[in-house]
């Protein structure tokens, strides 16, 4: 992990990355398992595979604990863990920038990517797509939503792309922007005239703030993980479609498509099998 993605790149004036537990007995069984949470349900699959490293996207060990016990079901996963002789290993802002050297990193982006059949640049976090010709907003959703495996999305439009659904889906999109999880800090310096803004999540403010600062430069889109239902008709109110993915469909599909290979490639004089969660899946589903 540390070739692929070296803690250097982490953000650790908030994050908590690394090695997070690192078991004194381990099991043995040379089985990794990528999660991005480390949930109860992901936690009993792993125990059914007998996993010995768990690489957890998010930090299941965020802040500082005083104590741990049983009755607090984040500290119950890291005490059963290691009673079973698992270590954990978490990423998160390690892997949003894509230096060369690393795994391509933005979770989920590269599928999107290559689902649009794009270019995009290679440094820093997020990215600044431009088509190589506009494509119907419609197109756009239907290809975000395949490259994401995710069976729908929530849109709003504004008043300006017309009175109905059909007048909306015939909207032409050139350019957007993408950060998977939360892009509030990344798109705040986009500069660039950009028509979508993909990202997992953004505050809800910060969403306004960047949408309205950046009415100069033709936004015509938000895609995001969640806002506020106000924040949704105050951004239509300004002319900017919304779509929502919700958080972690924006991560989850980087996983097999990129640190999988990567990880399992980086291993391939050992015995170690690299696997992706079968359970794991955004807490939010549509019914």
């Amino acid at each position: 992990m540390e070739r692929l993605a070296p803690l250097k790149l982490a953000d650790t004036t908030w994050d908590n990355v690394g090695v997070l537990v690192e078991n004194p007995k381990p099991n043995g069984s040379n089985r990794v398992m990528l999660t991005i949470d480390l949930t109860p349900e992901v936690l009993n699959e792993c125990l059914e595979k007998r996993i010995e490293v768990i690489v957890a996207y998010h930090p299941p060990i965020f802040t500082g604990l005083k104590r741990l016990n049983l009755k607090a079901p984040k500290q119950a996963i890291v005490l059963r863990t290691i009673a079973e002789g698992m270590s954990i290993y978490s990423p998160h802002t390690i892997v949003d920038p894509e230096p060369k050297s690393c795994v391509p990193i933005v979770p989920s982006e590269p599928a999107l990517v290559a689902a649009l059949g794009l270019e995009a640049n290679t440094t820093g976090m997020g990215r600044l797509v431009r088509l190589a010709s506009p494509i119907p907003f419609s197109v756009f959703v239907d290809r975000v939503k395949r490259g994401l495996e995710v069976s729908s999305v929530r849109v709003c439009t504004p008043k300006s792309w017309g009175s109905g659904r059909s007048d909306a889906e015939g909207k032409l999109i050139s350019t957007y922007a993408v950060c998977a999880g939360s892009g509030t800090s990344v798109f705040r310096s986009l500069k660039s005239s950009v028509d979508v803004v993909l990202s997992g999540e953004m505050g809800h403010h910060d969403v306004l703030n960047y949408v309205f600062r950046s009415l100069k430069s033709s936004v015509d889109v938000v895609l995001s993980g969640e806002m506020g239902h106000h924040d949704v008709l105050a951004a239509a109110d300004g002319g900017q479609a919304v779509v929502l993915c919700e958080h972690t469909n924006t991560e989850r599909g980087f996983l097999k498509a990129k640190l999988q290979p990567a990880l399992q490639l980086a291993l391939e004089d050992t015995n170690v099998e690299v696997l992706v969660s079968s359970v794991d899946h955004d807490p939010l589903q549509p019914w």
